[in-house]
């Protein structure tokens, strides 16, 4: 919807407009409640910074929401068959959206809130957290890492033709991205921290990942970290001793991190453990903050591998019932959260 068609006042307020904050947005319409999801970018921001053509591990059923099918010609659902998606659910079930539109601030108490943003102050009486992870980048804290030619984000591999380029860090997406530079006709390199290419790769990933290796199609160095960065090489620290490598084009995919200054400016307390776990009552969603929830893969702090769309999902429909006064639905053992 337009701004002009919507209310300045609703039962709920979502923050977040990934699949995840769009799911509790629908959740919550179908129990008779208003809603409106908020966004600082685009619609399911996280997934238009994704690689291009990049290919989901899940199958389209568990990506689904609301019980809208997932059309699809891949056996695994490719980024574009995604946005193509989310956006004909947020149509189809109406949800009012405002994009572009950041929320600075939260005032009041359940029941009573405001949600001030950049052009608005809206009245609401609940508000859900649902704003992943992706924006933030984990930083390696080196000279050098913020020069134009490094990017904490991996797009496409063509333009990186007879180049060389460094990539930092080594799980699925490190490993996907040095496949396709590879196959781009680029020069890649993986730089590792640890002995190996972790076992925690993909099954279909790894070995290929592997053998090119082997093969000396791509280069990699174990046991190694990154002391800086110029504008035509990567100094890194190696078993060895110091090496010098060559890079027209450096991607540190080393990560990301919820934005906990943001959570903070809610009201939101973060444990001081390794996690930095935002506060939440494991059964409700309901945070420190009474009134004020947390849905996806915000309730994991750092450990963003704890919740994703298919198990995050299910807080929409959790916290929904709970808003609605009905009794929450039992989580399926499918959709438990991983273990860490």
């Amino acid at each position: 919807m337009n701004l002009s068609e919507t209310n300045s006042s609703f039962d709920v307020a979502i923050i977040g407009a990934g699949p995840v904050g769009l799911a509790c947005a629908l959740e919550v319409q179908r129990r008779g409640l208003s809603a409106v999801v908020l966004d600082k970018g685009a619609l399911v921001n996280s997934l238009v910074g994704y690689p291009t053509n990049m290919e989901f591990f899940s199958t389209p059923e568990l990506l689904e929401i609301g019980g809208h099918p997932m059309a699809t010609l891949h056996y695994k659902p490719l980024r574009e068959d995604a946005l193509d998606y989310y956006r004909r659910v947020a149509q189809a079930e109406n949800l009012t959206l405002r994009l572009y539109e950041r929320v600075i601030g939260l005032e009041g108490e359940q029941g009573s809130f405001t949600v001030v943003t950049d052009k608005a102050r809206l009245q609401t009486r609940f508000v859900i957290v649902a704003t992943g992870f992706y924006d933030l980048p984990n930083y390696l804290n080196v000279a050098g890492e913020d020069l134009p030619h490094v990017s904490h984000y991996y797009k496409e591999p063509y333009a990186h033709a007879d180049q060389d380029v460094v990539i930092i860090g080594a799980k699925n997406s490190a490993a996907k991205a040095a496949l396709q530079l590879m196959r781009a006709g680029a020069r890649p390199t993986l730089l590792v921290r640890g002995p190996d290419i972790p076992e925690s790769v993909k099954y279909w990933i790894r070995p290929d990942l592997v053998n090119r290796i082997k093969e000396g199609r791509i280069g990699a160095l174990f046991n190694t970290t990154v002391t800086s960065i110029t504008p035509g090489a990567v100094e890194v620290s190696t078993p060895e001793g110091p090496r010098t490598l060559p890079a027209q084009f450096v991607y540190a995919l080393t990560g990301y991190h919820p934005d906990f200054s943001f959570l903070a400016a809610l009201g939101i307390n973060c444990g001081s453990d390794a996690a930095q776990t935002p506060s939440h009552d494991a059964e409700t969603l309901e945070t420190n903050r009474p009134g004020l929830y947390l849905a996806g893969t915000v309730c994991g702090g750092r450990n963003t591998s704890r919740w994703f769309i298919e198990n995050g999902r299910y807080h929409a429909q959790l916290i929904a019932a709970r808003l609605a006064g009905e009794t929450a639905p039992a989580l399926p053992e499918v959709l438990q959260p991983v273990q860490l």
